[in-house]
């Protein structure tokens, strides 16, 4: 199986997995809008015990998050360097033709390497402890305002959800077309830029041939069962907002909260 852990559900029942999905998406994007406020390291450590109590409220294992944490690698390290080498600073370490790492530049890529491993832990729990129809129907009742606009909220949350969930799938298919070309004789580390880009059409070409087969059985078996767009439909889950939820929402605030009085005080 692949390591790629966004879009799985890990069944539980911790509390986070209790939790209504209304609730873990709002926070989710608050926490998202929070981490902006941070701007130095006692606010990113008060945001990372933030993120590590909810993983430990998950019951899931931080190794397995950490393993998922792999195919995220290369682009973190990337936004990481490119922020290293193009932010200005004073106190210049190294000068090399046109670039520069200076301390302001690497405490800047520190950040911003925080960043996006607190971002992508918050989201993996959303999507580890809520299964892809609850969260549909978080989306859909969050959208709801919309539907005054003939937004189509219900078929926008199901879109959202079947991405989320198809995700750890296509990286699957992925491995499962690179290993079958290995064993054809490819190797995707050989030749210079040019053939490695070229050698990346054997693998591109099945892939989105079993994604769109893959999307056609799904239309199908959609049919099949009856669906037609969200009017009209009853609900045999019904989502409820427990006093839990409350709580996880105030934590956020608090988080907010604590991070605007810092950055007044210091």
């Amino acid at each position: 199986m692949n390591s790629m852990l966004m879009g799985r559900y890990i069944p539980g029942d911790s509390l986070i997995h209790r939790m209504d999905p209304r609730s873990k998406l709002l926070v989710m994007i608050a926490f998202v809008v929070v981490i902006f406020l941070a701007n130095d390291w006692l606010g990113y450590l008060l945001l990372l015990v933030y993120t590590f109590a909810g993983v430990g409220l998950s019951r899931i294992s931080v190794s397995y998050f950490l393993k998922g944490l792999r195919p995220m690698i290369g682009l973190i390290l990337f936004t990481v360097i490119f922020q290293m080498l193009f932010t200005p600073g004073e106190h210049v370490l190294a000068h090399f033709w046109v670039f520069q790492i200076s301390t302001e530049s690497l405490v800047n890529a520190a950040y911003i390497f925080f960043r996006f491993v607190l971002i992508i832990f918050m989201s993996t729990i959303l999507t580890l402890t809520t299964p892809p129809l609850t969260l549909a129907d978080g989306i859909e009742t969050g959208l709801a305002p919309l539907k005054k606009l003939h937004v189509p909220v219900h078929e926008l949350g199901l879109m959202l959800s079947i991405s989320l969930r198809f995700i750890p799938t296509l990286m699957d298919d992925t491995t499962m077309i690179m290993n079958a070309q290995k064993a054809r004789g490819m190797d995707f580390g050989e030749g210079n830029l040019l053939q490695k880009i070229k050698s990346v059409i054997p693998i591109l070409i099945p892939l989105f041939v079993s994604s769109f087969r893959r999307a056609d059985d799904l239309a199908i078996a959609m049919e099949s069962r009856g669906y037609q767009g969200g009017d009209g439909r009853t609900k045999y889950r019904q989502l409820k907002w427990a006093t839990r939820d409350n709580l996880l929402v105030v934590s956020i605030i608090l988080v907010a909260f604590l991070l605007i009085v810092w950055s007044k005080v210091k």
